[in-house]
């Protein structure tokens, strides 16, 4: 087994999504965008209804891929992620099926953020991390990334609508001309929204996990 770090997301209250076809497209073509951006050491792909799952050779790769997935969905529906970090092995190559504990810990990851949905105080949680105990990160790493999601999701839950696309542009290297080409509105609104919205500060973060060894 080698260790990786796994990543489950699913859609909040997918159930209520008046339109499943497109609930289904959007997913699609969120995972093949991000696929093709980040390479995973598993591609992401939808496993059953509204979750997906893949695996990443690094844990600051599996945390961009959440963003970009929380942003390039998050402008129609809602997401939450599952983080996880563990071995894992490969069991069956077609249909690829894998299990070991970084899975788990992925699993775990996202049945805490579905509780901490659950109270009032942290209801705009959206993404956890989950450690398997044979695979413990150095001093300070885990409670350093976690503090940084929280931070995170915190930051995203405040944005509308607009605003999330407007930092999909931002993580996707558009300039903020093409983003209000794309969005149909002003060069200055969109300038506007990414100071007002602190959109400099979520892109700032995305680039320190990108250059993260």
């Amino acid at each position: 087994m080698v260790a990786r770090a796994t990543l489950i997301g699913d859609v909040v209250a997918s159930r209520a999504a008046a339109d499943r076809a497109d609930l289904h497209r959007t997913m699609s073509a969120a995972l093949e965008e991000v696929n093709d951006r980040f390479a995973p050491a598993v591609a992401l792909r939808i496993t059953v209804g509204d979750e997906y799952q893949g695996a990443f050779a690094s844990l600051a790769e599996a945390v961009r891929a959440s963003l970009a997935l929380a942003v390039r969905i998050g402008e129609h529906y809602d997401v939450r992620h599952g983080i996880g970090w563990g071995e894992v092995a490969e069991l069956q190559q077609e249909p690829r099926v894998e299990d070991g504990p970084g899975w788990w810990a992925a699993r775990a990851a996202i049945d805490a953020v579905h509780a901490e949905q659950e109270r009032p105080a942290t209801s705009w949680v959206r993404t956890g991390l989950g450690i398997a105990a044979e695979s413990a990160l150095p001093d300070a790493v885990e409670p350093a990334v976690r503090a940084g999601l929280i931070l995170r999701d915190q930051a995203l839950a405040r944005l509308d609508g607009r605003s999330v696309s407007v930092l999909r542009g931002l993580l996707e290297d558009e300039t903020q001309r093409e983003i209000a080409e794309r969005l149909g509105i002003s060069p200055s609104a969109v300038s506007q929204r990414v100071r007002a919205e602190g959109l400099a500060a979520l892109v700032l973060a995305d680039e320190a996990w990108r250059d993260a060894r």
